[in-house]
């Protein structure tokens, strides 16, 4: 759960540090006092975007901190061991946003870095945030498929990625098969030119590296007299009077005086023996070299016109050898497979074929899980909705094929295949008996929205593992009897999980294990907000509130401490009733 919270400089919060506990709490306060404030902070925790807007007027920096305390199996922790971020399980977990004027930010996990898809990526096992604009997806028809597989995901997941990778296999055999066929108007225009640059290249015999060892060729074939009359001249002055005879002579009278001076002569003499040695194999070697230069002009010639040979080729097809040698094999399989193009047709179709055989019979799989989770989704909204006071509602998520004249033909169907499948799923609804199934967003009021999206996060809580539920008014357009169905609902799904909830309905308020109170202050010219947690007194007067708005009366305190009672001996009643 979510332990500790910190806030400096974020929007009109100066400084704030909320501890929380397990269960359910609620937010309260005056509109515009602040409390989206504190679910914008948690939305940035969890890997959300930042805006140097957010920042506080003034300030260089936003900062929040969150410090979690979660069981040792809890999957977050194999995600921060697959991410190398050092943790244990046995400690607490901490982490840290910081948003600069620049509008960049700096995220901490355990105080090591980590960039913002790896931070959302472990927000996302953390924070469940839900708002209005979760209504607004729930309206949407293209969200409804995934979240039915949400609901599924022991069932569908595994036939999911199944489907997915067959898919990837039909789809990568499907472009190569249409780019075959759809080459067809210029196969033969290619095939010639091929056909041509394949005996060009192929005639010309070229072998790798041959452009760099002829250009040094041709350099000595070009220079050599003048190589000639250097190397000559060099090994006579080596070998002659003025090298090799004189330091011999030196050699010769140093051995007489080293009879008399071994130790201070023997080191000379013997470098000078070393250094004729040497010199002397130079000397040898400068004459090899001497015997083999070549006067050759017709060699000459001969590496001259290879040279522009591989030139006019290297315009063409490389910048080197070895290109124009790949560019060879990559043509010889292009021209072979225009020569074969109707093999290759039937055996790529025959392929395409069998893999879109394989493809349906996966799609059907995990149609048919759909259709059954479908159909257990649709039952337990429904039984969920009951505790709303929607015992009258009629949900179905209604499941159909994706057709397109453009899709594949399978059984004399054109089916669309996406790599989510080939279904669509819509929410269709029925409030009241009588009436048909309609699609969600045709017919729901906001009322009723708010109790699907929080009868669907009841259940989706039973299959996942997120310590901490959000919710951002999601009681608004209800009253009455509705407004308590949510606030006992909301109190019963914070058994599983630590529960928040944003609030102006006392209904909400007065089922909470725990309730803060955010408002706004000025002090020395300044707006900022605060949180407060409140006790027994606090509550009731912030109930009283809510309920009478600007004045307080006693009849409102006794209304909101009649409110507080029931709402003890109805969780009390539920405790009992669970053991």
């Amino acid at each position: 759960m979510l332990e500790t919270l910190s806030i400096r400089n974020l929007a009109v919060v100066e400084s704030v540090d909320v501890h929380f506990h397990s269960g359910f709490h609620v937010l309260t306060g005056e509109t515009g006092a602040g409390k989206s404030i504190i679910i914008d902070a948690l939305a940035l925790i969890a890997g959300g975007r930042g805006s140097a807007d957010s920042i506080r007027y003034g300030c260089d920096k936003a900062e929040m901190e969150a410090l979690f305390n979660l069981p040792e199996r809890h999957p977050v922790w194999e995600t921060l061991d697959r991410l190398g971020i050092r943790s244990n399980p046995e400690e607490h977990l901490i982490i840290r946003r910081e948003l600069n004027a620049q509008g960049k930010s700096i995220s901490r996990v355990n105080g090591q870095m980590v960039n913002l898809t790896m931070l959302r990526e472990i927000g996302d096992q953390l924070v469940n945030i839900h708002g209005q604009h979760e209504h607004q997806n729930l309206l949407r028809a293209e969200r409804h498929l995934g979240l039915l597989d949400t609901y599924g995901d022991a069932v569908i997941g595994p036939l999911k990625t199944e489907y997915q990778s067959r898919y990837s296999e039909f789809a990568q055999a499907e472009k190569e098969l249409r780019e075959l066929q759809e080459s067809s108007q210029k196969s033969y225009q290619m095939l010639d030119l091929y056909r041509f640059q394949l005996e060009e290249i192929s005639s010309a015999a070229l072998k790798p590296g041959e452009d760099e060892w002829l250009a040094e060729e041709r350099v000595k074939l070009s220079h050599s007299e003048k190589m000639m009359e250097s190397v000559s001249g060099a090994y006579e002055l080596l070998y002659g009077r003025q090298g090799l005879e004189t330091i011999g002579s030196v050699i010769s009278r140093l051995e007489d005086a080293v009879r008399y001076d071994e130790k201070g002569l023997r080191p000379v003499l013997e470098q000078l023996q070393s250094s004729y040695y040497q010199l002397e194999d130079a000397a040898f070697q400068l004459r090899d070299y001497r015997e083999d230069i070549e006067f050759n002009p017709e060699r000459l010639e001969e590496v001259e016109n290879r040279l522009d040979l591989i030139t006019g080729l290297r315009r063409k097809y490389g910048d080197t050898v070895e290109q124009i040698l790949a560019y060879y094999d990559q043509i010889s399989r292009e021209s072979e497979l225009l020569e074969n193009k109707d093999e290759y047709v039937e055996k790529l179709t025959a392929k395409r074929n069998l893999l879109l055989t394989g493809l349906m019979e996966a799609a059907e799989k995990l149609s048919e899980a759909r259709r059954q989770c479908a159909r257990d989704l649709a039952a337990q909204v429904e039984g969920e909705l009951k505790d709303l006071q929607m015992e009258r509602t009629k949900l179905e998520v209604k499941l159909e094929l994706l057709e397109d004249p453009r899709g594949v033909e399978v059984d004399g169907r054109r089916i669309r295949l996406t790599r989510q499948g080939i279904d669509s799923a819509e929410f269709m609804i029925s409030p009241n008996p009588g009436e048909p199934l309609r699609p969600l967003g045709r017919i729901a009021s906001g009322g009723e929205l708010s109790r699907i999206m929080l009868a669907m996060k009841s259940i989706f809580a039973r299959h996942d593992q997120i310590p901490v539920l959000i919710f951002d008014e999601v009681d608004t357009g209800v009253s009455g009897r509705a407004a308590q169905s949510i606030a006992n609902k909301l109190y019963r799904l914070a058994s599983s999980c630590q529960v928040f909830s944003i609030t102006h309905l006392p209904q909400v308020a007065c089922m909470a294990d725990h309730q803060y109170l955010i408002r706004k202050i000025v002090e020395d010219g300044r707006t900022m907000t605060e949180v407060e947690p409140l006790e027994a007194e606090g509550r009731i007067m912030e109930l009283a509130r809510m309920l009478g708005g600007v004045e307080i009366t006693e009849k409102t305190l006794h209304h909101a401490q009649e409110m507080l009672d029931l709402a003890e001996a109805s969780k009390a009643a539920e405790a009992q009733a669970a053991q």
